[in-house]
């Protein structure tokens, strides 16, 4: 990790000796994080490609500490990775929805990895409640949502129902520039 950069495309790393696509590692016990680490992921979560330098000077530690402690959460698994968050909008991804989706039992696995194929699929949860999946979706328009929901999902024969949740709007709470609602601001705890 360069002394300046923190900028890491992509995702996570696979374990070692795990393909992709294979079951999951049983879950490891969950780090124990101080209020300095906490603060390391907002200040990373809010600009994933903040230096090191402004990483240690806004949790009041060394460089070498933040450094440190960078690594230790990357390489313990809490930091999975550094992306770029999106404005679904102006990258032509006007139309937003969750879609919850009621399926068949037993058929999580099948149904994640035809969703993971869906284009504009965001994110997909297993949730418990009145449906069994959350699934949210950007598309160009309303037209293309639609072909998405009637055309696609509906043929996944493990897919019981759908429902679809236009967003009208949304707020990224992570983005610095949305106000007071942006997240908590970084403290020494």
């Amino acid at each position: 990790m360069p002394d300046e950069q923190m900028a890491a495309a992509g995702s996570a790393p696979v374990p070692p000796g795990t393909a992709p696509g294979a079951p999951a590692v049983p879950p490891v016990a969950p780090r124990p994080l101080d209020p300095i680490d906490r603060s390391i992921m907002r200040l990373l979560q809010a600009d994933g490609r903040a230096s090191i330098r402004s990483v240690a000077e806004q949790v009041h530690v060394s460089r070498a500490n933040a450094y440190a402690r960078i690594n230790r959460l990357i390489d313990d698994g809490v930091i999975r990775g550094f992306t770029a968050r999106v404005n679904h909008e102006r990258a032509g991804q006007g139309a937003s929805a969750y879609i919850t989706l009621k399926i068949v039992q037993n058929s999580w696995r099948t149904v994640r990895e035809q969703l993971r194929e869906l284009p504009g699929a965001a994110h997909i949860a297993l949730v418990s409640g009145d449906f069994d999946v959350l699934l949210l979706v950007h598309t160009p328009d309303n037209r293309t949502l639609r072909e998405l929901v009637l055309t696609r999902l509906q043929a996944i024969p493990e897919v019981l129902s759908t429902r679809t949740l236009l967003v009208f709007e949304e707020t990224d709470l992570l983005d610095p520039g949305a106000g007071p609602a942006a997240g908590p601001a970084i403290t020494e705890d």
